[in-house]
């Protein structure tokens, strides 16, 4: 049976919601950020100040430089979750598969096989847009394709406004003019090494075969392959299903607050954990440490990864400083839990300064070599100084 997946994407979702509360925000540039922090970033921006040059995560300051004239608001995530909330109601009548985002405006619905109940895959894309319209105020891009992949993309294409439809057997076709980095999944270090062969555009990919892309990006070449042609087999999940996470457990044989063991334990658990989000194309934006004291007390502490990362030295990093976040007492540890969450595809955007661009190129080029050695000759073949004491 052919699939149908509607993507629907509230643009620059957070000032949306915004602007319903207060409507002299309109048609002006609108920056979401907390004003009062030290190192305040942008949560989110209007369509005039992101072609003014803002984008998420820059330093409040800078951007304040880039749009003088911009309205300065505070994050609410209470209204954005609750207008994600009013969106959910809103597909739900037209199938039980969605795919909400995370208070980010972005929602897949599979409505695979409702043709007889419903009509056409668009009629049913123009009367849910037409309904959140009416009832919410909020005017969603939509797209209708045959996976969430292209579905994606096909919603990047036509903002901040606009309507696309892939129809089945398209896929290939409609990807071919794109540039890479607008395809989801594909990692920064995909790109560098695409910008290397002067590879930008995703038909310049596609002239290469597999055992061609297998040379250059290794176990990366069979998502690429596929991804680059618009295959995309990962379901829409069920309404109400937990948030995919992986979640690792280590229970210490003797209670113990030696920092050296506990952070060689933890590295063990990142590296356990990089290895499954690769697997599965993703990348973790949250980092939560779970600690059980010997005296039975816990504490649980979690910080977000920004960007979004599957690197095992990238994701010590933070886990590191959320242990020290949880690690508040001088009673012994028995028992320590890393939950991985709000798993994404890899961003594809670069960073913005040098240094941190050729850092995270050497920390992906060196998790890289070494998952090649460890699936070669097996896990113990190579092994990092830090997880010695574990």
């Amino acid at each position: 049976m052919e699939r149908f997946i509607i993507h629907l994407n509230i643009a620059d979702f957070a000032v949306a919601v915004e602007r319903l509360v207060n409507r002299r925000l309109c048609d002006r540039p609108v920056l979401i950020a907390p004003e009062g922090a030290a190192r305040a970033a942008v949560y989110d921006m209007s369509d005039e100040a992101y072609r003014a040059g803002v984008r998420k995560g820059m330093a409040l300051r800078r951007a304040r430089r880039i749009a003088g004239d911009a309205a300065i608001l505070a994050p609410h995530p209470d209204r954005y979750e609750h207008a994600m909330r009013d969106l959910l109601r809103r597909a739900l009548p037209f199938s039980p598969l969605i795919e909400p985002g995370e208070r980010d405006g972005h929602l897949f619905v599979d409505i695979t096989g409702t043709s007889r109940l419903f009509g056409p895959p668009v009629d049913v894309a123009w009367r849910l847009r037409r309904q959140i319209k009416t009832d919410l105020g909020l005017d969603p891009i939509w797209s209708v394709a045959s996976n969430k992949l292209v579905a994606k993309v096909a919603t990047r294409l036509v903002k901040p406004l606009g309507e696309y439809i892939v129809a089945p057997g398209e896929e290939e076709a409609f990807l071919a003019p794109v540039p890479v980095w607008l395809v989801p999944g594909i990692e920064k270090e995909d790109l560098i090494r695409l910008r290397e062969f002067n590879l930008l555009r995703v038909s310049q990919v596609n002239a290469l075969t597999l055992p061609q892309l297998t040379v250059a990006f290794g176990k990366r070449a069979g998502f690429l392959h596929d991804a680059i042609r618009g295959r995309d087999n990962s379901p829409v999940q069920p309404v109400g299903r937990k948030a995919p996470q992986i979640v690792l457990d280590r229970e210490f044989g003797d209670d113990t607050n030696d920092r050296l063991k506990v952070e060689a334990i933890l590295y063990t658990l990142i590296e356990q954990a990089g290895r499954a989000l690769r697997r599965q194309q993703r990348a973790a934006r949250s980092i939560g440490i779970i600690i059980d004291y010997s005296d039975g007390m816990r504490c649980a502490r979690q910080a977000a990864a920004k960007p979004a990362t599957a690197n095992d030295l990238t994701l010590f990093e933070h886990a590191r400083r959320v242990l020290n976040l949880a690690w508040a007492r001088r009673v012994r540890i028995r028992h320590m839990r890393l939950v991985c969450g709000r798993l994404v595809f890899p961003p594809a955007q670069m960073p913005l300064f040098p240094a941190e661009r050729d850092k995270l190129a050497k920390h992906d080029k060196l998790t890289a070599t070494m998952d090649h050695i460890r699936s070669r000759f097996g896990h113990d073949a190579v092994r990092m100084g830090r997880a010695m004491a574990a």
